[in-house]
């Protein structure tokens, strides 16, 4: 088991993040001491921590986040996946678009 203060530094994950991350059920720590109130962390919620990690670097929102904890088999992930993907490719293809307007307006305004 992990103290906060532990877990925090073996995932990267502030404290006020896992405190925030067990308040909307997304991690919740693996024991609470009845007495003191610290919470502890097992190698079950590791996993579940570096999860949270990728999926928020992939963009996820705390609702889609939350989402994809909910589905303990995480059978939808990789739909999930694979429309985040998509939103991101569409996103980027935006950019370029905009990028090309900018510079024909550019060049356009070059011939003036």
């Amino acid at each position: 088991m992990y103290k906060v203060s532990e877990f925090a530094e073996v995932t990267g994950l502030s404290k006020e993040t896992l405190r925030y991350y067990a308040e909307v059920g997304l991690l919740e720590p693996a024991y609470i001491d009845p007495e003191n109130r610290y919470r502890y962390y097992d190698d079950g919620s590791y996993f579940l921590a570096i999860l949270l990690i990728k999926l928020r670097h992939f963009g996820f929102t705390i609702q889609e986040m939350s989402e994809v904890m909910r589905d303990e088999s995480f059978e939808n992930l990789e739909a999930l996946l694979q429309q985040k993907r998509r939103k991101i490719v569409n996103e980027i293809e935006n950019m370029r678009s905009k990028i090309e307007e900018i510079d024909q307006f550019i060049e356009s305004g070059k011939g003036e």
